[in-house]
């Protein structure tokens, strides 16, 4: 498994993202609290446009998620579910910390 550094750990700010670009898939980068770190594809699949990085992190019960800003869809982050609508799912990727950087493995 080959990890591509995204960036330093202290540049993104706890529950948000960032977007990264992978070759040609888009990638969110979530840090939940102070050292949780979660990678999605960034498409939001009811729209198409690349904005899942920006929507709200936070809970839904147990489980972690984030908002899309466009439909509100929530994503969860450890399984990329959509909770409103399965179908709409998008993948996950593994996500490693390394002398203070953000690695992310495409999924």
């Amino acid at each position: 498994m080959t990890y591509i550094p995204i960036c330093a750990v202290d540049e993104i700010l706890p529950d948000t993202g960032v977007a990264a670009r992978i070759g040609d898939r888009h990638v969110a980068v979530f840090r939940v609290g102070a050292g949780c770190f979660h990678a999605i594809d960034n498409i939001d699949p009811r729209s198409g446009a690349s904005v899942l990085a920006r929507g709200l992190v936070g809970n839904l019960g147990e489980r972690v998620v984030v908002a899309s800003p466009l439909y509100k869809n929530h994503f969860d982050l450890n399984t990329g579910e959509c909770i409103e609508a399965p179908e709409q799912s998008v993948r996950t990727h593994m996500v490693h910390i390394r002398d203070g950087r953000v690695l992310v493995a495409l999924g």
